[in-house]
């Protein structure tokens, strides 16, 4: 992201494209790392409230190397919330709900920002276009999208990724005891991959499916539905 500045130079879209980062670094990953939190607590686990991470504080949640990547390049992650599966009347069911807090935070989100596109779009269809409203869109936008890839990258059923989490309620414990050591491996393994642009593809076809479905769902309450491609 900050790479596209220094070549493009500060044009107005990339701007934008980087105050939605800088949202979603403060805003955005500590609301998925508290939905985590905030349900893990629920389902009695107390690690992460214990460890101070039942917080909206962004500073409680954001990683460094995370943090930088997002600057960066665009992508990045904040710090895992701990969690202790023991603590859970039902581990499995525990942990996969825990995990899917996180993704369906970013779905709200998503909608949420959505919402607020169309709702600028219909002031300005009414009062007439104006530069500060279209700018106020495109954040929106913007918002939205990343949020979507977030919950689309997190849903990757490889650990310690969400999905993984959620998977993991329909494999059995002799399976994911033989994964477990290998985790950190493999989430190397998955950034490199899209570092190198080998995810592009499916992430991409993946998430624009899955942001025209928000963007229409967004839509239909102002009768724009039809305006989504």
């Amino acid at each position: 992201m900050i790479f596209d500045l220094f070549r493009n130079g500060f044009t107005i879209e990339l701007v934008v494209k980087l105050g939605a980062r800088l949202f979603v670094l403060f805003c955005v990953l500590p609301i998925h790392e508290f939905a985590h939190a905030v349900v893990a607590n629920a389902l009695g686990d107390r690690t992460a409230k214990l460890g101070g991470r039942l917080t909206l504080n962004p500073l409680a949640h954001l990683d460094l190397v995370g943090t930088l990547m997002i600057l960066l390049v665009g992508f990045g992650y904040a710090k895992p919330v701990p969690v202790n599966s023991r603590n859970f009347k039902n581990p499995k069911s525990g942990m996969a709900l825990t995990a899917a807090a996180g993704p369906a935070s970013n779905l709200v989100m998503a909608l949420l920002y959505s919402v607020l596109y169309w709702i600028i779009y219909a002031v300005m269809a009414s009062s007439g276009v104006s530069n500060f409203a279209s700018y106020l869109m495109q954040f929106c936008f913007f918002v939205a999208q990343i949020n979507v890839m977030l919950a689309v990258f997190n849903l990757i059923p490889v650990p310690p990724l969400d999905g993984s989490r959620i998977l993991a309620l329909f494999i059995p414990d002799k399976y994911l005891y033989k994964i477990q050591p290998y985790e950190r491996y493999i989430v190397l393994g998955i950034f490199a991959l899209i570092l190198f642009g080998v995810l592009d593809t499916p992430m991409s076809i993946a998430s624009s499916a899955l942001m025209r479905g928000v963007m229409k769902l967004a839509a239909l309450p102002f009768g724009y539905g039809n305006l989504v491609a």
